[in-house]
């Protein structure tokens, strides 16, 4: 099937999409735009929360990845994107693990990244690239969505995938390079997922007022905030997909093994409402914004870009 709209998301583990733009994908789906995603790695390291499967993990039966890429097949099911795929294949890059940082955010595990040469890591950059630029040049997307060159939190995972698709769009669009993998194709829009201050700070205190201290422990409503919250001065673009909502819920409940449905993401959203995840907010690193709505944003990704391109 050909799309005249057509979106690339590249993720780093399953269950980060679904997090990030699951109610972006599943309107963009519905709405009869092409919807491809791009997972890094089958996040063999993550968390288990449920008990019955914890002989998955790494170091027991260290079957988590196998577990999780049908995890993903389910969201993907419910968001209605059937255009999933793992980059260079399935177990051809593996989770590289994190731990904690004293300042609040992630780094990598330096265990699993000396254990495992093929944790994504690990990876050659061009290597790595090349697997995406043959993606690109088969699906031609004008709209790419990545995280920022921190990965959110910094999780090295997520600041590989960043590192491997703003290289990969790079390459993409050069028609000298690497001929072999397709025409070459430029993408016109590159963003970075984001998530509003304004709506966090307006979240959080919509739960304390609820009397909930446990959810995002630790953050203020009016104090500092982590890494993966971005300034509103900041944001380019929203996408209103409180319409979608309930699918985006049901792709991340379908990542049982990493998602609680009494876990901070369902807390918030029985507190605050569809519009605590029905609006996905996204930062611009490349092309020119198209129509801006009532609030100074782009209401959707492809704004500005004729069809068919």
């Amino acid at each position: 099937m050909t799309f005249d709209q057509r979106l690339l998301l590249v993720h780093a583990h399953p269950d980060d999409e679904s997090i990030g733009q699951g109610a972006t994908m599943a309107k963009y789906a519905a709405e009869g735009r092409g919807v491809t995603l791009v997972t890094c790695t089958a996040g063999e390291m993550g968390e288990i929360l449920v008990p019955e499967l914890e002989h998955l993990a790494a170091d027991r039966d260290d079957l988590l990845g196998e577990h999780r890429k049908e995890e993903l097949a389910a969201a993907m099911k419910e968001l209605g994107v059937s255009d999933h795929r793992f980059l260079g294949g399935f177990g051809t890059y593996r989770d590289s693990g994190m731990a904690w940082h004293e300042d609040g955010h992630a780094i990598g595990d330096p265990e699993v990244i000396a254990k495992h040469p093929n944790a994504f890591w690990n990876a050659d950059l061009t290597e790595a690239a090349d697997h995406l630029v043959a993606v690109i040049r088969e699906v031609r997307p004008q709209v790419l969505v990545t995280y920022d060159q921190f990965g959110g939190y910094g999780h090295p995972d997520h600041i590989q995938a960043h590192r491997v698709a703003t290289y990969a769009a790079s390459l993409a669009a050069v028609p000298s390079y690497r001929k072999d993998l397709g025409e070459a194709w430029d993408i016109a829009k590159i963003y970075w997922g984001a998530m509003s201050e304004s709506r966090m700070r307006a979240g959080l205190r919509a739960l304390r007022d609820a009397g909930d201290t446990t959810t995002f422990e630790g953050m203020d409503p009016d104090g500092p905030l982590p890494h993966f919250v971005s300034a509103d001065e900041d944001l380019a673009a929203v996408v209103d997909a409180t319409d979608h909502v309930e699918r985006k819920l049901a792709a991340m409940r379908a990542h049982a093994t990493q998602i609680t449905t009494d876990g901070p993401f369902f807390a918030l959203s029985n507190n605050v409402g569809a519009v605590a995840w029905g609006l996905e907010f996204f930062r611009i690193a490349k092309g020119q914004p198209g129509e801006l709505g009532e609030d100074g944003l782009e209401t959707d990704l492809f704004a500005g870009l004729s069809t068919g391109r």
